[in-house]
């Protein structure tokens, strides 16, 4: 196998090894959401942009409460999920501008869930000719774009998203 280098990412692995609990319970409470990659604060979810992406862009969108069982979220998590999911892909559409999507739960670790007692919706954009060599015959993925410059961009989408869900009340 060879190797990449990343050192960068080394803050971001040292970060989740030594936090106690979980880190989707933990995060929006810290009070720093910029730190945390928090892009939006509803009443019942929140979206958070992964740290370990699978394609850039790759953002979850968050209950607070915490349940692994699909079947326990509420009506008012499940319609604000499901709602704050489609806002998502409008800003995604229009500032990422990709050909298509995987989105959707990890449910159970049998399903590949990193964290399966926190349900989460991933959100990944994807473009044509987004899997190349790299993963195929190197066993790395490069992403193009660094955290902070993408949240840095989204922010203020997210940010117009706040004030016209507030005039509307809806999230």
């Amino acid at each position: 196998m060879k190797y990449l280098w990343a050192p960068w990412r080394t803050k971001y692995i040292n970060m989740h090894s030594t936090m106690k609990g979980c880190f989707l319970c933990t995060e929006p409470g810290a009070g720093n959401d910029k730190r945390n990659n928090i892009l939006y604060r509803g009443k019942k979810t929140f979206v958070i942009m992964n740290r370990y992406p699978y394609n850039n862009g790759h953002l979850m969108v968050v209950p607070y409460r915490h349940t692994g069982d699909f079947s326990k979220l509420t009506r008012e998590e499940l319609c604000e999920l499901m709602e704050l999911t489609k806002q998502t892909f409008i800003i995604l559409n229009k500032v990422l501008k990709p050909h298509g999507y995987n989105a959707g739960f990890n449910l159970g670790r049998v399903s590949g869930a990193g964290l399966e007692n926190h349900i989460h919706m991933h959100i990944v954009p994807r473009w044509n000719g987004d899997t190349n060599f790299m993963p195929v015959l190197g066993k790395s993925k490069v992403i193009s774009q660094s955290l902070d410059t993408l949240y840095a961009i989204l922010i203020k989408h997210f940010t117009l998203l706040r004030k016209a869900n507030k005039k509307k009340e809806l999230i």
